[in-house]
């Protein structure tokens, strides 16, 4: 305990700075990664097959191929093709492309627990398709998929990891840890706090979906 006490107060700064460079890429990461979830999952409700199937490869490709192989084709093979993109966003758009393949997954089987009876309803009633996609069906899936979403969160929390990979400006909790684990003996202190830090943010990412969960189960 007290090597624990011992390191805080010399790096204290450092990991407050470190923990809130993992929220930022975790916020950063996140939010393009549902939106850009989403487009793919309505696209992918259009009658149009060759659509239909571009999607589906893509959805396939980055939701099985390993974080830190993406991080390393867009950071050294891109350039190849004279695709420059820095380390800060190049390990944003590897988080994003994930969080995307995996939120148009889980929006899919949300909308398969929606019954297919309320969209022939809403046609009866002259509703456009797109209209009852985003009014009718889109509504009910993400309140289906809050669960998942939010394991989703707390694993793209822990996947910011994959900036310690990378020459990355600044340095977030798993980075930081390596650092003071190389410069000196307290790697063992480092990593029990950088552990405490991942999952208090995984319980705290985890009760805001809870929450979550019980207000839009009020909703259905």
């Amino acid at each position: 305990m007290g090597e624990v006490s011992k390191l805080l107060a010399e790096y204290g700064p450092a990991f407050g700075q470190a923990l809130f460079l993992t929220w930022k890429l975790t916020v950063l990461s996140f939010v393009p990664g549902f939106v850009l979830g989403i487009v793919v999952t309505v696209l992918r409700l259009f009658p149009l097959p060759p659509l239909r199937f571009v999607l589906t490869v893509y959805v396939e490709i980055f939701r099985n191929i390993p974080s830190v192989a993406l991080l390393i084709f867009i950071v050294f093979a891109l350039p190849d093709l004279n695709v420059l993109i820095d380390y800060e966003p190049a390990v944003i758009l590897t988080l994003t492309l994930v969080c995307s393949a995996f939120t148009a997954d889980y929006l899919r089987s949300g909308i398969n627990t929606v019954a297919g009876g309320q969209a022939e309803a809403a046609l009866s009633l002259g509703m456009r398709p797109m209209r009852i996609i985003t009014a009718v069906v889109l509504p009910q899936a993400l309140r289906a998929v809050v669960q998942p979403m939010t394991s989703l969160l707390i694993a793209l929390m822990l996947s910011t990891s994959l900036a310690s990979q990378v020459p990355f400006p600044g340095r977030e909790l798993t980075a930081l840890v390596s650092k003071i684990a190389t410069d000196s003996a307290a790697g063992m202190a480092a990593f029990a706090v950088a552990a405490a830090m991942y999952v208090v943010s995984g319980l705290l990412i985890a009760w805001a979906g809870a929450t979550l969960e019980k207000k839009v189960r009020i909703l259905r």
